[in-house]
């Protein structure tokens, strides 16, 4: 069951992620979480490291779609000055919202991946959809008052994930 739960990979930072490390693993594009994934929650103005991240995944042509939870008004607000195509309300840990993202961009499931920094929402949705998955931490300590609950639950079974599988280790790329 907990399997449902489970990364792909287990990524530090978003920005660790490059073109080539996507495409020798056939995807085409990147959906990605907003809050502590891809911007603070509590900074949407991002840093220079986003707006270089977001200038390579460009450059090699690789499409990148907030898939966020939250609502339509918030996200287009902490993305009106990185020119991104979102879904909100995309009800993670169910697959629609993903599954939205995939349509928009008209890849097949072995061409996407998710990208998040929640066990409890973020890959449960990648699994739910049937995609593969990369955990990054957060990139913040603290969250917002919604998602201090998840990471309770996240820290159980993040522990019992990795005790049953010592291949799941942080790493610096795919």
């Amino acid at each position: 069951m907990l399997d449902k739960f489970k990364p792909t990979w287990m990524v530090e930072a978003i920005y660790q992620i490059t073109p080539e490390q996507l495409k020798a693993h056939g995807f085409k594009a990147v959906l990605t979480d907003l809050d502590n994934t891809l911007i603070a929650w509590n900074n949407p103005n991002g840093t220079k490291e986003l707006i270089d991240w977001l200038k390579m995944m460009d450059d090699a042509g690789i499409p990148v779609v907030v898939v966020s939870n939250n609502k339509a008004s918030r996200v287009a607000k902490a993305l009106e000055s990185f020119q991104l195509d979102f879904v909100s309300r995309a009800m993670k840990p169910f697959s629609v919202g993903i599954k939205n993202a995939q349509q928009q961009l008209g890849v097949s499931k072995d061409e996407i991946v998710m990208i998040g920094d929640q066990v409890m929402t973020d890959i449960r949705g990648a699994s739910a959809a049937g995609i593969r998955s990369i955990l990054v931490r957060p990139i913040l300590d603290t969250d917002g008052w919604n998602t201090r609950i998840n990471r309770f639950f996240e820290r159980r079974v993040m522990h019992i994930l990795l005790r049953n599988d010592p291949e799941m280790k942080w790493k610096s790329e795919l």
